[in-house]
């Protein structure tokens, strides 16, 4: 089959790799009709090399037809039309049990302490073959598979994978009131989603921060209101105040992460672990890794006192510097973590198949690029060039 493998930094490839097969009795075969470019890809592109080996398949968004089950899988089979969660649980541990889906104890990578197996990215979530392929083995599919419905478009569907549940629980965290507001600072598709989330959901003010012009007008073209960091500079404190009533957002979400722009120091620690030997930069990323992270402070500056600050971006560091006199002082709560998938798919189905597409899903990608030319993806991904917003590979 062909598939996109990493190669080295800034330096994937559209391969012919052997096509999987089951190997366990939970596990499933799909020819994946539709997969996407996440940011995080990018974390792997740029950053996370240490913990990649050549040839690595990449991809965490897919999804497609089932071809192929083992002998426990009993809720799907060939020919069924499924998406694949990015987080590999198994349904039946404690951790899933208790809807954290993305802790599960069947799954977990013990090695390096992390939490459930990934597809796709890195030994740190178990090094497990990505989605951006022609074929995907599914393991644990006796329960992670969402079966939906013949018919509508991919793109109403590959979003269950990873951006609207991320979104949604990103929204859920957040836990603005009746009558509150929430600010999102960053406005790529997990921000943008969070955004259409929560004026679904009834939150009366959506305030939304970006600096790249084409996301700020897609954001207020359906009534948020965007503030432009970069034209504001240091006002953005003020300027978020002054449309809450002096107090700051009752919810803030940090839909940014590690990929923050206006931190150099945090930049500079990135590329110099991507240029170190594997196993100098292992460690060096487990135990010294320093984040990028002016919008995780901004967030807790621009949150009302006793507000909830929500993180979806991803982090890496291990000795992030964090303003805990502010913290403290300000009585903020905070939650984050991997998308729980499953958790949620009760709740966003009914959305999803809403005839009247209220998210927007079926125009939310601009490129649909086929696999043999995701290596130009992400370089135009990580560039934003040509209005590159969400970027979807079909096989």
């Amino acid at each position: 089959m062909r598939a996109l493998t990493w190669q080295g930094t800034h330096d994937v490839r559209v391969d012919t790799v052997p096509d999987p097969t089951i190997q366990e009795p939970t596990d499933a075969i799909i020819r994946v009709t539709t997969t996407g470019l996440c940011g995080s890809d990018l974390h792997l592109y740029e950053v996370l090399g240490a913990f990649i080996d050549p040839g690595d398949i990449l991809g965490h968004e897919p999804m497609g037809i089932v071809e192929a089950v083992g002998s426990e899988v009993t809720d799907i089979a060939p020919g069924d039309r499924v998406v694949v969660p990015f987080n590999i649980s198994c349904g039946h541990c404690e951790m899933c049990g208790t809807g954290l889906q993305s802790q599960c104890e069947t799954t977990q990578v013990r090695e390096y302490g992390t939490g459930a197996s990934l597809l796709g990215y890195t030994k740190l979530y178990g090094q497990v073959a990505g989605g951006q392929a022609e074929l995907l083995r599914v393991p644990q599919a006796h329960y992670g598979p969402i079966k939906v419905p013949e018919g509508p478009p991919d793109d109403r569907f590959v979003l269950l994978s990873d951006v609207l549940p991320t979104a949604y629980q990103a929204v859920k965290y957040a836990d603005v009131p009746d009558g509150g507001s929430l600010l999102v600072l960053g406005l790529g598709p997990i921000g943008e989603m969070s955004c259409r989330i929560a004026q679904h959901l009834g939150v009366e003010q959506v305030i939304g921060v970006d600096l790249v012009p084409e996301r700020l007008a897609r954001a207020a073209s359906h009534g948020v209101q965007t503030l432009d960091v970069e034209s504001l500079g240091g006002d953005l404190p003020d300027q978020v105040r002054e449309l809450t009533g002096g107090r700051g957002t009752h919810g803030v979400i940090d839909a940014v992460g590690m990929e923050a722009h206006g931190a150099p120091i945090g930049r500079l620690a990135h590329r110099l672990s991507a240029l170190l030997p594997d196993k100098i930069a292992q460690p060096v990323i487990q135990k010294a890794a320093i984040d990028r992270l002016s919008a995780l402070h901004a967030a807790i500056d621009l949150c009302r006192r006793g507000g909830t600050v929500s993180i979806s971006g991803v982090y890496g560091g291990a000795i992030d510097p964090m303003p805990m006199i502010q913290m403290f002082d300000k009585q903020l709560t905070f939650r984050m973590g991997q998308a729980n998938v499953r958790r949620w798919v009760d709740d966003l189905m009914p959305i999803v198949t809403d005839d009247a597409d209220p998210l927007g899903l079926e125009s939310f990608a601009t490129h649909h690029v086929p696999l043999e030319e995701a290596p130009q993806a992400y370089d135009m991904f990580q560039k934003k060039e040509d209005g590159a917003f969400k970027v979807l590979f079909k096989p």
